[in-house]
Parts: structure tokens; sequence; C-alpha cells
């Protein structure tokens, strides 16, 4: 009889369980301690014929510890039976009383089931009740220890977090050949020399205590952080929102038994993933205006304050001013929103504050007039006429200008009797010739002069081309083209009253402006 030995090949293929699975990691482990109990079928691998099976049991306590979230240690007692069949068809009974220690290496990240491979060391005592009849070979002992190298694969099913269903089968290599009350140690056949064994496969109930720290589900939260949270430890997303409890506690700060934890009216995915807001606060950017209303309503940048950069807030733009706030100037005027609002005090939704025919921005950046005033200067004339006719619309100096449809009598330009000499009361009635000519730059025009017809003729004569000439002087002294003004000298040979009268007098004696390109 050769005793064959499966043994190895069952150690070839546990060590290759554990070189594959190696670099994976368990999470199904984490607990306090484990304890429990197994009941195992055994078939023995002895030297005789085992394949006629005879009831073999072994009954197993045993302990367990957490060593690291991949690593178990155990320690287990047992007792048992082995029954075989002998030569010449004798039964033999063996009593065994494993005592072992294993580790145990859980390598996958399961939430339900966790399979599991283990390989111990132990001391076997075994007690021999009934021997086979054949005779042994070699000296042979009824009782006494050895020992024992178990080995094997198993796989836990998950009842409750603190209850277990195992399965497991393996084999057990023993230093013993007496188990069988047959030791054949000296046959000249190598082959047979090898000790007894035996297969075990069995179904055990664990207990589970401390599982606070385990995370069944795999969401992030340990049991004891479910169970302070509320949420349900064999779901990884209690509220079904798309985001893990985990994260939510710990990542993104939203509660993970609300869909929509700041009720802004975006479920906490959209906001975490989607839109990069935050999903407990509803109003990320602190503005005025909800997450929700930003992104659905107003297609404003939840995350920024003030979305066109423009000065003022998202809510204020649309609460209060009721401007555009994707547009930094709604008006289109030259001026930003903020800046009309904050600063020039215009109206952001107008380009025209004040009706002038400027823009807004055309006149605090082109022209320095107000904005707010059709007249910056008060002078009468509007800014826009005023720019169009070349004068100053900050000086109210020269706002007033001639009519240049019709020759017009200059009253208030005086002169000394008898002489061509200006009087100061002059100025202001020149400065109105001054500011047409600014006005109207294409502009001819006949300064003519006339007297009444007191003295001769050759006198008067001189006398109004002189006082022509010094209106002409004033103002090209003042700026005026030369050629722009001619001056002529009437007399009194022109008189627009008799000459009979002081008034009459008075009246005949006249500078007139007169357009010649009109």
């Amino acid at each position: 009889m050769e005793k064959n030995n499966p043994g190895k090949k069952y150690i070839t293929f546990f060590l290759g369980f554990i070189l594959l699975s190696s670099v994976l990691k368990a999470q199904f482990n984490q607990y306090d301690l484990k304890g429990g109990v197994s009941i195992k079928g055994l078939l023995p691998q002895t030297e005789f014929d085992d394949s006629r099976l005879r009831f073999s049991y072994l009954v197993k306590g045993f302990l367990r510890f957490e060593i690291s979230p991949e690593f178990e240690a155990e320690a287990s007692a047992g007792y048992g039976e082995i029954r075989g069949i002998g030569y010449l068809r004798n039964l033999y009974k063996t009593r065994i009383i494993p005592l072992e220690f294993r580790l145990i290496l859980s390598p996958f990240n399961w939430s339900k089931t966790n399979p599991y491979g283990y390989a111990g060391l132990g001391a076997l005592y075994y007690k021999v009740y009934d021997k086979p009849a054949a005779p042994s070979p070699s000296p042979v002992n009824d009782e006494g220890w050895g020992v024992n190298i178990p080995f094997g694969l198993g796989i836990e099913i998950k009842l409750s977090n603190s209850v277990l269903l195992d399965f497991s089968g393996g084999y057990n290599y023993t230093f013993i050949d007496d188990l069988n009350f047959y030791n054949n140690q000296a046959s000249v056949n190598a082959a047979s020399k090898a000790n007894d064994g035996f297969f075990d496969f069995g179904i055990g109930i664990t207990f589970v205590s401390g599982t606070g720290k385990s995370d069944p589900d795999m969401d992030g939260l340990t049991n004891d952080e479910e169970s302070e949270v509320g949420t349900n430890p064999e779901n990884p997303d209690s509220d079904a929102d798309g985001l893990s409890d985990g994260d939510e506690v710990h990542k993104y700060k939203s509660n993970p038994l609300a869909v929509d934890t700041d009720n802004d009216g975006l479920s906490d995915y959209e906001e975490a993933i989607n839109y990069k807001t935050k999903p407990f606060n509803a109003d990320s950017d602190g503005d005025g205006l909800s997450d929700k209303q930003e992104i659905i309503e107003y297609n404003t940048d939840p995350l920024l304050i003030d979305s066109d950069g423009d000065k003022i807030s998202d809510s204020d733009e649309i609460l209060t001013y009721h401007t555009n706030p994707l547009k930094e100037d709604t008006d289109m005027d030259g001026l930003k929103d903020g800046r009309e609002i904050n600063q020039t005090l215009t109206n952001p939704l107008i380009a025209d504050s004040d009706k002038d025919l400027l823009t807004d921005g055309e006149e605090v950046n082109n022209y320095g007039t107000d904005p707010l005033s059709p007249d910056t200067d008060g002078g009468g004339v509007d800014d826009k006429t005023e720019i169009v006719r070349g004068t100053n619309p900050r000086n109210p100096n020269d706002d007033q200008v001639l009519d240049i449809s019709e020759t017009l009598i200059l009253e208030g330009i005086t002169f000394a009797s008898g002489s061509a000499e200006i009087e100061s009361s002059s100025e202001e009635t020149l400065t109105k010739v001054l500011n047409t000519l600014i006005a109207y730059p294409d502009l001819h025009i006949e300064i003519r002069g006339h007297t009444d017809s007191d003295g001769t003729l050759a006198k008067n004569m001189t006398l109004s081309q002189r006082r022509a000439d010094a209106v002409r002087e004033w103002l090209i002294g003042n700026g005026i083209d030369p050629s722009r003004i001619t001056a002529v000298g009437y007399g009194p040979n022109f008189p627009i009253a008799p000459n009979i009268t002081p008034e009459g007098k008075r009246k005949n004696r006249r500078i007139e402006f007169v357009p010649l390109n009109r």
C-alpha cells in the first residue's frame, strides 16, 4: 500500500491564493473581537483505504483578533474523532484534540462576504480507542502529542453586523503516523512513508463585537460614525443623491440624509459635482441670491459675488438697480454700472441721463461735462450744442451767440464821443460776436460802422470806418482769423431813424453784424 499525499497540492494552491491576493485591501475584518464554534466533517488521509467513509467529525471553538485590515490571528481548541477502515475491514477510531494558532488573510474589499485563506501551527493530542487488526510494521503508539499544520480556505457570509456564517475547508498535515495505529516509517518504500493527515470541511457561526470601526458598505464612514450621523451602515448613499455618505460628511459637509442639504433647489450631487457650489450653503458666494437662482434663473456665476466685474453684486444688480448682472455696462454708455451707481450717480439703465444728446460716457470720459446736467456751465446753452459749435461747455461766458441768419445791430458797443475807442461796457456784446465766430468757424462777416448826420460827411465816413476797424481788430486780437472779417464805414448814408431827435441820432450811431456766407 502506497500512501498518496494530496497535501502538497493543497499547499501549492494555498500559497498561490496568498500571492495573488496580497496586493488587495480588506475592510470586512474591522472589529474588536470574534468568537465562535464550528463543526467539521473529517476525511482521514492514512495508509489505509479511507475512501470508504465512516463518520469523522471535529467540533472547534475559536477566538479571532484583528492584526490589520487584512490579517487576523485565531486561537482555537477542538474535540473530535477520526474513524476509518483498516486492513481486513477492521474499524479504527481515534479521538483527537487539536490546539492551534492560525494566521488568516482576508484580502478582498467586499461588503457582504469575506473570502479568506489560513495557515497555522498547532499541537494535536490523539488517543486510539478502536485498533485495526493489521499489525504495524513499525513501533506505534496509541496515545500522544504531535505537531499539526492546518491550512485552507474559507468564506464568511454576513448575516448581520455581529453574526457571520463561516464555511471552510482545508487540510491538516501532521507529524504523526500513529493516528490509525499503523506506522509504516520502517517501510522500504519511500513513497509510503508519509505521515497521517486529514481533510476537514465544515460550517461555523461567528459572533463579532466592536464592529463600530468597520465600514461594511465602504462609504467612508465607520459603523460608529454612521450610528452617530443616523445613516444606513449597509447603504453607501443613504439619501440616494449620488454622493456617498462618507463624502457628504467628510468632503462636502452636506447632510447624508437629505438630497438637498441647503434647500436651495439643487441636489447635493449637482452642487458638489456639476456646479462646484457648497451643498451646505444655499448662497455659496454670499451675494444674496441662492445658487439655484443664479444657475437656473439668472445664469450668473454662483461662485462669484459680481459675475460681470462691474463692482456691483449680482443681487444688487438684479433686485435693486435692475441692471444686467452679466453685462458690466448695461446701457452701453461707456461707463460701468458700478461707476454710474457709486461715482457719477448717473442712471445705469439710460445712456444719456440728462438727455442732452451726449452719452454719460462721452460727458465723463471725453468732455468732462456733468452727465446729470444738460447745461454744465449754466450758460444757457446745452452741452451738446456747445460741443458741436466748438464752444466750451464748462465756460458760461461763451454760451451766448448771435443769430447769423440776418443782419444784426450790435447793441451795447459804445465809443467815446467823436472817438473810435471802444468803451469797456462793450465787452459783453463783443464777446457774443467772438462766440459766434468761434461757434461757426466757416462764417465770414462784415462789420459795418454807421454815424448820425452831425458833422461833415468826410468826417463821419472816416469815423465810421475807424469804429468798424476797431471792432475788427478786437476780434482779431481775440483769435479770429483776419480773413474772415471785413470792416466797412458807411458814415451817415444809411440811417435807420430820423436825425432830427437825440433818440433818432443815437439809433443811427451803430455797429452792424452782417453774415456774408449764410
